[in-house]
């Protein structure tokens, strides 16, 4: 019985994972660092990846996944191969969003943003993301250069990066509504900006 378990908890995470874009999954993937270790997590195939979810998280990959997919917005995956949490999630019908986030740190200042936050920010700026880094972020060509050159062919990774490098530069400042305030003169999809006001109260 318990192989019957593991070859159809095994066949889920596979199925999920091949509902993955190729850039969400790599930010699936990039989820998992420092949980796996790298050099058995950055080449790994979506099959290869699933063993190591196996192995990793014993009787709990499935959950682990629903976390991951979560944070990634796909809620829809979570609902549709019924992973654990799947019940807490609004039905079909409903908005895709998880309940507002606290923005108030426990000094009643904005907290800074999470590296969750700015994946879903990367997920949604598009392809002019080093002329919004040099104009509006205030980083450097060379800089935005390198981040390209490390993330090769995946867009979403460079413009995380990019972010995560104004994250560190600006600290305790880098809430969402000093990240709208950059990118509100920028030609960027509306919906960066609505979902920094969804997270900032901006």
């Amino acid at each position: 019985m318990e192989a019957a378990e593991a070859a159809a908890e095994r066949e889920t995470l596979l199925a999920l994972q091949l509902a993955l874009p190729e850039e969400q999954f790599q930010a699936f993937k990039y989820l998992l660092e420092g949980q796996i270790p790298l050099s058995r997590l950055r080449p790994a195939t979506r099959p290869a990846l699933c063993s190591l979810l196996l192995q990793h998280f014993p009787g709990r990959a499935l959950r682990t996944a629903g976390v991951l997919l979560r944070q990634l917005s796909r809620h829809d995956l979570v609902q549709r191969f019924q992973l654990p949490g799947a019940e807490d999630l609004p039905g079909p019908g409903g908005p895709e969003r998880e309940p507002p986030q606290a923005t108030m740190g426990p000094s009643g200042e904005q907290r800074v943003l999470k590296e969750r936050d700015l994946l879903q920010v990367a997920q949604k700026l598009g392809r002019e993301w080093q002329e919004v880094g040099i104009q509006c972020l205030g980083l450097e060509r060379s800089r935005l250069e390198q981040i390209r050159e490390d993330n090769p062919n995946n867009v979403v990774m460079q413009i995380f990066e990019m972010l995560r490098e104004w994250l560190r530069r600006e600290k305790r400042h880098a809430t969402a509504p000093h990240l709208h305030a950059c990118l509100a003169g920028a030609n960027v999809d509306p919906e960066v900006l609505a979902f920094l006001q969804s997270i900032g109260g901006t």
